[in-house]
């Protein structure tokens, strides 16, 4: 039986094309394309920096307004 795969999807796939990054999950569009053929060891090392990538995104949007 094989191990299950993680995913920080949570079924909000919205990729906004200027950042080019799901603001969903926060994966970029090469990890979103690639993410099934990762070993799990690379998807767990993306894993950390989706909380920054997330508080980026949302800083840069609330600089925006």
């Amino acid at each position: 039986m094989s191990e299950p795969i993680w995913s920080p999807c949570k079924r909000v796939c919205v990729v906004d094309p200027n950042a080019a990054i799901c603001v969903g999950c926060f994966r970029t569009m090469d990890e979103l394309g690639r993410w099934m053929k990762m070993t799990q060891q690379e998807r767990l090392a993306i894993k950390p920096e989706l909380k920054a990538r997330e508080a980026a995104y949302r800083e840069k949007r609330k600089a925006n307004r």
